[in-house]
């Protein structure tokens, strides 16, 4: 139903990358979710009157949260596409998701309302007035909550949308939520138990559980979160698959909302290569990159000299020396800079996230070793922290 819908009112439906048509989804899913949410609103909260029921309204009350979230994640699309300017020159695409955010801060308020409510209902029980037709109607309102959950989720992968699977998931506890509600009515009805306040109480815990977990989850991209390694292979194996280039390291990406993402990388040449050929070979890599992954790409060109038995040597033992330190992923940029006293024994070593390695031991150990080999060596080493696993 989402791809036939996607289908039926979004032009070029299919170029989920361009902020034009990403706009387009988010402006069907808000539709869908107004109009959806507004009708079992009114729905709920009509029976939950009519029976006395606290945990329908709460429920209903839900549902009308998911209408307003819908009208904000229609304005936080639309918001989101506004092109670049002046005092933002990477665009405004991390604004879809401040609205997912805001959705979640949201769904925790009211949620807390409702607790007092319910606890209020607990403390205070009235008889419920059991309507087949109220059943009918929970139940019609499952399978709508169902469909949205499916709905909002599958537009949300296809647009790689942080906001749309927050959308869906609140949908998928929507679920559970009236299905609590549904089995306290039948529950009374059965045994003559009044658990009307407490299936309240536990729909709006859970209401508040479940924006909690939004918060965490939509609030990670604009804390920086680590890229998706799936992006991260795909440049690599971007990157390598060409000729002539031997490794990379330092690759950093940047997230700036969806389809608004900057890259960049150190890229080793042969250092005795033609200059002119690699500095043109690296200026093709960062166009296909472009246009094969839509990421603005920067690539630094790194000579390596393959030739050098020294070099070659000294990388091994350093190898060896750095090898007890756990976190150490790998070493590079080595060079070898004599001088009349001491010759400098330069490079770059890459430590993961979590490395709780001592840099100076760290260096104070690899020296060692290497004085071993000749005494004038003299380490200076730069410690670069892993911000992707390439």
């Amino acid at each position: 139903m989402a791809n036939f819908l996607a289908k039926l009112f979004i032009k070029d439906h299919e170029n989920t990358s361009d902020s034009a048509v990403r706009k387009q989804y988010g402006k069907l899913a808000g539709i869908v979710g107004i109009l959806s949410n507004g009708l079992l609103c009114a729905m709920k909260i009509i029976i939950g009157f009519v029976t006395g029921s606290i945990a329908i309204v709460a429920d209903g009350i839900n549902n009308l949260a998911d209408a307003s979230s819908s009208i904000i994640t229609l304005i936080g699309f639309k918001l989101a596409a506004a092109p670049e300017d002046k005092n933002h020159p990477y665009g405004h695409a991390r604004i879809e998701y401040l609205t997912g955010l805001f959705i979640s801060v949201l769904i925790i308020v009211l949620g807390l309302q409702l607790l007092r409510s319910s606890f209020d209902k607990v403390l205070h029980p009235d008889p419920l007035s059991f309507r087949y037709m109220t059943v009918i109607i929970l139940v019609i309102a499952i399978g709508i909550k169902v469909w949205q959950a499916f709905f909002n989720i599958s537009l949300g992968k296809k647009i790689n949308s942080v906001a749309l699977m927050a959308t869906g998931a609140d949908s998928r506890n929507d679920v559970i939520a009236t299905t609590a509600v549904l089995l306290s009515i039948i529950i009374g009805k059965l045994f003559h138990l009044q658990l009307d306040g407490y299936m309240g109480c536990l729909v709006a815990l859970f209401i508040i559980w479940s924006g909690i977990q939004l918060i965490r989850e939509t609030s990670s991209p604009l804390l920086g979160e680590a890229p998706d390694q799936e992006l991260v292979d795909a440049i690599a194996d971007t990157v390598l698959s060409q000729e002539g280039i031997i490794g990379i390291h330092d690759l950093v990406v940047h997230n700036y909302g969806p389809g608004k993402i900057f890259a960049s990388i150190h890229i080793e040449v042969d250092a005795k290569g033609n200059l002119m050929e690699s500095h043109d070979r690296i200026d093709n890599i960062e166009r296909l990159i472009k246009k094969e992954l839509n990421i603005e790409f920067t690539a630094h060109m790194d000579p390596v000299d393959l030739n050098n038995p020294l070099i070659e040597r000294l990388h091994h033992e350093i190898l060896v020396a750095v090898k007890p330190f756990a976190g150490v992923k790998s070493i590079h940029d080595l060079r070898i800079v004599p001088g009349n006293t001491h010759t400098n024994v330069i490079f770059d070593a890459v430590l993961s996230s979590d490395c709780a390695t001592d840099e100076k031991e760290l260096c104070r150990c690899v020296e060692a070793h290497l004085k071993k080999i000749d005494p004038h060596y003299y380490v200076v080493i730069t410690f670069d922290r892993a911000y992707t696993e390439l």
